[in-house]
């Protein structure tokens, strides 16, 4: 079991203001708000993501940054995970954990490697922004005032019930990523963003 929490781990992070921001404006332009949110390249995120799986739970917290292609994912303070850290780029990941490094080429192989499948862990990137990843082709649901409120993309459900204001940018605090064919389910919460 120890596997699939630390892989779920990796997933949940392959997946920053240190204040609460304002709720988010009322945004009538998803097209700019989207061009704006792509732009966005280097940035880091703390909070912490509650993780469900095979009748399990744990809530770590997380330390992503960002700069361009390259990440940097710490998760601590959860039963069997102590301290992890994900760094990675286009050219391949690596995971240490407890004295022990794992690589791979991409997230996805060192999913695959520990769980037994592949999870597209590469679309978190796009989705913890509020971002439909490039494929498949998503469907959006957007509230009254034109806030993106729910992707549904490759069978997962992302929604997004606390998006906040950070200077020009609409981003969220809390992110709901589920998947009912395989019963995940990881809760970003608290997140704080800071942006360069």
């Amino acid at each position: 079991m120890h596997a699939r929490v630390l892989a779920l781990l990796t997933l949940s992070a392959l997946l920053h203001a240190c204040t609460l921001a304002p709720p988010a404006a009322s945004n009538p332009n998803w097209a700019l708000l989207q061009d704006q949110l792509s732009a966005l390249e280097s940035w880091q995120l703390r909070g912490r993501v509650n993780i469900r799986y095979d009748g399990e739970s744990h809530t770590p917290r997380i330390d992503w940054r960002q700069h361009s292609d390259d990440y940097t994912i710490r998760l601590w303070g959860t039963f069997n995970a102590g301290n992890t850290l994900i760094t990675g780029n286009p050219d391949g990941v690596s995971l240490e954990t407890d004295g022990r490094t794992q690589q791979a080429r991409t997230p996805e192989r060192l999913i695959l490697r520990e769980l037994g499948y592949e999870l597209p862990v590469s679309s978190l990137n796009y989705w913890i922004k509020g971002l439909p990843a490039p494929r498949p082709r998503p469907q959006l649901s957007f509230d009254e005032a034109n806030r993106l409120t729910e992707i549904q993309q490759d069978g997962w459900l992302i929604r997004y019930p606390d998006p906040r204001q950070y200077g020009a940018l609409s981003l969220p605090r809390r992110i709901e990523v589920s998947r009912s064919e395989q019963d995940i389910r990881l809760v970003f919460v608290g997140l704080n963003w800071m942006l360069d």
